[in-house]
């Protein structure tokens, strides 16, 4: 059965088509990775204020709230490969801009948050279209193996990104920006290269119908709203990746190389879990969301409290791992239990509550070390998320109803129930 499976695995990874979205998915995770850790490591050396690492958060999601009902629409209407091609093109000009200031001899913080805006502003349409247009380019039987290698891509980059950040940062402050240009042109050609035949339907009217048919949508299908919003409230409430310079420096007492490896470790442990779950067929899996998202609040408390640079990375490996564990769950829920038509603005729903999970939990976490500092931030966070996971067991029932994701029919069927 598992060299059923690997050879399954390997067909659809040789295939030229998902080779190149693959690959520019890997790309892209590895660049951005990049550029997080630079920035972040920039903005804490030049203001010493955590406050200011949670601003690099919201920078990031307001642009995905604010577009979100536009991008979804944009995806589900237009070419979603020239889309997701186009982004790429434009957040490598914005990395070349990173160089570009870094000639100044005084950096300024505004210029810097400008251009997370930009990134922001270019990550609320790349989102949706690169989700909506992986289905497009695989079968349905495939799409679940097709999710787990990408998620592998993504997540690969996470980890080398930020490895790549600490050590380029300290080589020299333009390194890592220039990597990153580079990198995302390269991702850009390959997304441009993807043989997509793109149907051109008739383009249904810039309503408010029809911007907002993603939100009504999810809303009426319960198990849609219940992992999008499981995703938001619990890493919402865990978050703690802005604080991760505070703990290099200042907890720690490392340097950038060390908050790269912080950085890449929630990654490692991902990449375990993907891997792993292209060669298993989960059962039950509804339930192993959620206990997957309390285990990732446990992680994310002992990562708090830790002062030791091997446990803090194993605790953020367990972090990534389990994170990993419900993305997987979700992702693939969310991708089998919506229409095609509606996928793009499903998607772009979706990212904003990634959006807001993400990066307002960032803020969140900034924040509130401002306030009680750092690790008491942390560690109520990971009670938060654990507590969270028990709630939506009790108020969305219909997701421990969900056994095997394979089967569009059995999620459908749980829609319908509703």
């Amino acid at each position: 059965m598992k060299l059923f499976k690997l050879i399954s695995l390997s067909k659809i990874f040789f295939n030229r088509t998902y080779q190149k979205y693959w690959f520019a998915r890997f790309l892209s995770s590895l660049c951005l990775g990049t550029i997080s850790v630079c920035v972040a490591w920039q903005i804490y050396d030049i203001s010493r204020n955590p406050f200011h690492l949670g601003l690099v958060g919201l920078t990031q999601f307001l642009p995905l709230i604010l577009l979100v009902v536009v991008s979804g629409y944009v995806s589900d209407n237009y070419n979603r490969k020239i889309i997701f091609s186009l982004c790429m093109l434009i957040e490598s000009f914005l990395a070349f801009l990173f160089v570009a200031i870094n000639f100044f001899e005084k950096i300024e913080l505004n210029l810097l948050f400008i251009l997370l805006i930009g990134i922001g502003i270019v990550r609320a349409f790349f989102g949706p279209a690169a989700a909506a247009l992986l289905p497009n380019i695989v079968t349905e039987k495939d799409l679940p193996d097709a999710v787990a290698l990408s998620a592998v891509a993504w997540q690969s980059g996470t980890i080398f990104g930020p490895m790549f950040g600490g050590l380029l940062y300290g080589i020299s402050v333009f390194s890592g920006y220039l990597f990153a240009t580079i990198g995302l042109l390269l991702a850009s050609v390959l997304v441009f290269l993807i043989p997509y035949n793109y149907k051109t339907n008739i383009k249904k009217p810039m309503s408010f119908e029809n911007l907002t048919g993603g939100f009504s949508y999810v809303w009426n299908k319960k198990i849609l709203l219940g992992v999008i919003s499981l995703d938001l409230f619990a890493v919402l409430m865990a978050g703690a990746v802005a604080l991760m310079p505070v703990y290099a420096r200042d907890i720690l007492e490392t340097g950038p190389f060390t908050l790269g490896l912080l950085r890449s470790s929630p990654g490692i442990g991902a990449i375990i879990v993907a891997a792993g779950l292209s060669f298993y067929t989960l059962k039950n899996a509804g339930k192993v969301m959620l206990y997957a998202v309390a285990l990732f609040g446990l992680s994310t408390i002992l990562f708090g409290i830790s002062n030791n640079i091997a446990l803090s990375i194993i605790m953020l490996c367990f972090v990534g791992g389990f994170d990993m564990l419900s993305v997987y769950i979700r992702d693939i829920i969310i991708q089998l239990g919506t229409e095609d038509k509606m996928r793009g603005r499903v998607n772009a729903v979706n990212m904003m509550f990634v959006g807001a999970s993400n990066e307002l939990g960032e803020f969140r976490a900034g924040m509130m070390a401002s306030w009680i500092g750092t690790v008491p931030a942390v560690v109520i966070g990971g009670v938060g998320a654990i507590g969270i996971a028990g709630i939506w067991g009790l108020i969305f029932p219909s997701l421990l109803q969900v056994k095997k994701l394979k089967i569009v029919k059995n999620i459908k069927e749980v829609n319908d129930k509703r």
